[in-house]
């Protein structure tokens, strides 16, 4: 008898590895269920709205601003001030408890810390407004879930490269995504085909963030003498020059006799806090880190930068006018909505004309490729092209947001004209 049950367990027994892949193909066949129903849902949903995002709640707050993180005050303070400017009451909630948002003294914008880690998301999924401005992708697709009681979800932009390079599935469920260039919107109704998910109100506004840090830069642009400082600014996870190349390129670095600043993705001090810290240690007083929530004072003290496929790249070259160097880092797709786009990506094609392309191989002539890069004046007129392709609408970027927030009130509470 036991040999018999001995014989019927080790029939029943499978390999770790057979077992990984089972569990793999599991996961993916209930992944893909869970979009299949989720898309359905929404269809339905759409359907018997009339096609329309639903009319105005009573006793909501008329518009509530949502900031995951402090770092995006540079994106909503020029919203915020616009709003204070108008007199018109709205929201600002905010999940850092030290935004400087908080510090404000505003009259008609309420600024409000809604707590840390999974607790915004509870009050969130229950909020009762009209329009929520955010520029938090993933709306529907994890935690955060569009609320019963709000209205009407826009997006907004908080950079000026494509809306693709959001983790996939980002901005499928917003109502209305107001981007910086009209680029933009032909990768937005790709993959609205490609989805079949629900047409979304584009508008071309400018960017907000860029327009108030033009202005910092045009008053405080600053160019050093003296020895080059360059500015090495990685993104996060597994494709970031600092994830992909990790010491290698900080010894290249070193090498070349110039004062490196280092400054990680602030999503690095989160998913990626041990490989910072050992890197910290290798290179211990051999050169600088950079952690500061705002990155003006570095950007505007550096001299060159060398990044991955960050979009700070955009923001130091189309204000700071300075050359740029990007890494090769095989950037893998297959998280991003990009992956959907094959080679139809527009930054491939622009960023040949911002800088110099770097590859591992070339780690070895590194300062003759810094010394090229700010020597050489061919990027000019590429970042000009750039410039004028990302970047509509300039000074205006606020002024188009609060118009397009209150004609859309306007249009839900049926006063449109």
């Amino acid at each position: 008898m036991l040999q018999r049950l001995d014989s019927i367990i080790v029939s029943l027994y499978i390999d770790p590895g057979t077992g990984a892949m089972l569990f793999s193909v599991l996961m993916g066949i209930a992944s893909a269920g869970f979009f299949l129903m989720q898309k359905i849902w929404h269809k339905i949903k759409f359907i018997i709205n009339g096609g329309l995002a639903g009319k105005a709640v009573k006793n909501s707050v008329p518009y509530v601003i949502f900031s995951d993180s402090k770092r995006y005050w540079n994106v909503f303070k020029p919203v915020c001030d616009e709003f204070e400017a108008r007199k018109i009451h709205c929201e600002y909630w905010t999940a850092s408890g030290d935004d400087p948002a908080l510090q404000e003294n505003y009259e008609y914008v309420k600024c409000i810390f809604i707590g840390s880690r999974n607790k915004p998301y509870a009050k969130l999924n229950m909020m009762n407004a009209d329009i929520c401005l955010a520029t938090t992708p993933g709306l529907e697709v994890y935690q955060w879930k569009r609320s019963k009681n709000c209205s009407y979800y826009v997006h907004i932009l908080h950079d000026v490269g494509e809306v693709v390079f959001y983790r996939m599935f980002g901005i499928d469920y917003y109502d209305a995504i107001l981007t910086s260039g009209s680029f933009q919107e032909s990768n937005i109704r790709t993959l609205e085909d490609m989805r079949g998910t629900k047409v979304k109100d584009v508008r071309v506004v400018g960017s907000t963030y860029m327009d108030s840090l033009k202005e910092k830069y045009d008053k405080y642009a600053y160019r050093h003498e003296g020895r080059p400082v360059v500015l090495l600014a990685s993104s996060w996870g597994e494709s970031s020059i600092l994830s992909r190349f990790k010491g290698k390129i900080i010894k290249a670095l070193i090498e070349t006799g110039y004062d490196i600043v280092v400054r990680p993705h602030p999503q690095s001090l989160i998913v990626e806090k041990k490989m910072i810290e050992k890197l910290q240690r290798e290179f211990e007083g051999q050169i600088s880190w950079n952690f500061d929530n705002d990155n003006f004072d570095i950007l505007n003290k550096s001299d060159i930068m060398i990044t991955d496929f960050s979009s700070v790249i955009f923001d130091y070259s189309l204000i700071f006018d300075k050359a740029v160097i990007y890494a090769d880092t095989d950037l893998d797709y297959s998280p991003y909505d990009a992956c959907w786009l094959g080679d139809d990506i527009w930054r491939k094609k622009v960023l040949p004309q911002l800088g110099i392309e770097l590859k591992e191989e070339d780690f070895g002539d590194l300062k003759y490729i810094i010394d090229k890069a700010m020597k050489d004046d061919i990027y000019s007129n590429g970042r000009k092209y750039v410039r004028q392709q990302a970047w509509n609408c300039k000074g205006k970027a606020a002024e188009n947001v609060v118009d397009y927030l209150v004609e859309k009130h306007k249009e839900l509470l049926g006063e449109a004209d």
